[in-house]
């Protein structure tokens, strides 16, 4: 590169003429400096990710975290005989999470990490499959009769649907009511049959936060299998829960402590506190893992058994999700949720005072802000409205209709995560006090005559 090129200014360059957005691969290099500057002057109008109130996902990290795994993205986490040390971590890992998770026997349970949660979602769901079909035709069922099915929720997150439809399942849910703002219980067995390959419970419904009772689901889970000679399991998906309810509810009874909780998967990315993507999933047992999920791969002068759908990916975020365990222990976490938790349930009651608003979640189980507009309540806007004027103040809010049944209630969603600050809150709060008193005065809806649809992106 010419010596006029390296040191010209940037925004006198030729390249600052062009449109970063390519079609086709450029002709020439461009200085570091340059690349780098109108990249990321690219990625400018996308707002403050830390503003995000839409994301489960975590959006921040302690600079030795960033740094650390800044060093280790080189590492590929699915070779575990080059990189030892690393494959030793995320061994430490999966002990940590099943000892957080109760597992009965740390000896016999088997587990690995994933991209995220819904990888992780992949792999219960197929375990559930292959373990069902066996015992099926060991009972005489003819598999091929009609489509096995997976029970769940109608609250599920997406990665469900998309299990069911690339493994060819039948997704029968579960409605979830006014009463039931998560899995009936009373109806779930309603659901099942001979060809139900498990029950899924969910630690944290996308929609609202809630939790399943899976406590209840497992009673009701032993009376069937003894009334009808079954193993039917449930794979608990805590992909929001059950990184939170360990450190914030430790009686609650929700994992491997039931008897018929056959795995659970997470997410690390949200409330383990890493950023995305990195999931977990633990089987209480190996048995409840069928041996030809288990692949012993050659790979780079050694052999390794993997069960993982993805194969070359970084060990970055897995070093990441071992640093904060090192780093926060056991009561850092705690006092990190606590604190999440504390500031959800002050932006919740601050909602409810305005008094307009009906809480469908204060978030003193997961720190998720659920609510919407009271019916008797006679306004010129909806919460459409209000997330545009929150908008304003960089403030990205989701708005959405809940699932089947309820689909004719617009709801609105705060999620709180890890790095949101009761400074922050307050600033949330007084935005939204604002906007309401500006709503209020203003003459036109942009949004009133629009069907109920998802304005923004809610998982």
């Amino acid at each position: 590169m010419s010596k006029k090129n390296m040191y010209q200014p940037i925004f006198g360059s030729e390249a600052s003429k062009e449109n970063v957005i390519l079609d086709k691969i450029r002709t020439e290099s461009l200085d570091a400096t340059l690349a780098y500057r109108l990249v990321k002057d690219q990625l400018i109008n996308e707002g403050n990710a830390r503003q995000n109130m839409a994301t489960f996902c975590q959006t921040y990290m302690e600079p030795e975290a960033t740094q650390l795994m800044a060093e280790t993205f080189e590492k590929n986490a699915i070779d575990k005989t080059e990189y030892p040390s690393t494959a030793k971590i995320e061994q430490a890992c999966i002990n940590i999470i099943g000892d957080l998770w109760n597992v009965p026997n740390q000896n016999k349970m088997i587990g690995t990490s994933t991209v995220g949660s819904s990888e992780a979602c992949m792999l219960g769901g197929m375990a559930m499959k292959f373990k069902w079909r066996k015992e099926a035709e060991e009972r005489g069922i003819d598999i091929n009769k009609q489509k096995p099915n997976l029970v769940i929720s109608s609250g599920y997150q997406v990665c469900w649907e998309k299990f069911c439809v690339y493994w060819d399942i039948e997704l029968r849910t579960v409605p979830m009511d006014e009463e039931h703002m998560s899995i009936d219980t009373k109806k779930v067995l309603d659901y099942v049959d001979e060809y139900t390959i498990g029950i899924v419970g969910i630690l944290g419904i996308t929609y609202t936060g809630k939790y399943d009772n899976i406590k209840d689901l497992d009673n009701k889970v032993e009376e069937f299998n003894k009334k009808n000679n079954r193993n039917l399991g449930i794979h608990v998906d805590g992909a929001s829960g059950a990184m939170f309810a360990p450190f914030t509810t430790p009686d609650l009874e929700w994992d491997f402590r039931l008897k018929n909780v056959v795995s659970i998967n997470t997410s690390g990315h949200k409330y383990g506190l890493v950023y995305p993507g990195v999931g977990w999933i633990i089987w209480r047992d190996k048995e409840f893992l069928p041996e030809e999920l288990i692949f012993n791969v050659s790979y780079l002068g050694g052999e390794m058994p993997t069960m993982a759908i993805n194969f070359s990916r970084s060990a970055s975020q897995v070093i990441g999700q071992y640093y904060n365990f090192y780093r926060f222990g056991f009561n850092g976490y705690k006092e990190i949720h606590l604190r999440t938790r504390e500031v959800a349930m002050t932006i919740s009651e601050a909602i409810e005072e305005i008094g307009i608003f009906d809480i469908y979640n204060n978030g003193d189980n997961l720190p998720i802000v659920c609510y919407r507009l009271k019916p008797e309540v006679d306004v010129n806007w909806n919460l459409y409205d209000l997330a545009d004027r929150l908008q304003m103040k960089g403030w990205q809010v989701p708005a959405y209709p809940l699932p089947e049944n309820l689909d004719s209630i617009l709801i609105q969603r705060f999620v709180c995560r890890g790095d949101f600050g009761m400074n922050m809150a307050r600033s949330l709060i007084e935005d939204i006090k604002l906007a309401v008193t500006e709503l209020n005065k203003a003459n036109v809806s942009m949004h009133k005559n629009e069907k109920i649809h998802t304005q923004g992106f809610t998982h």
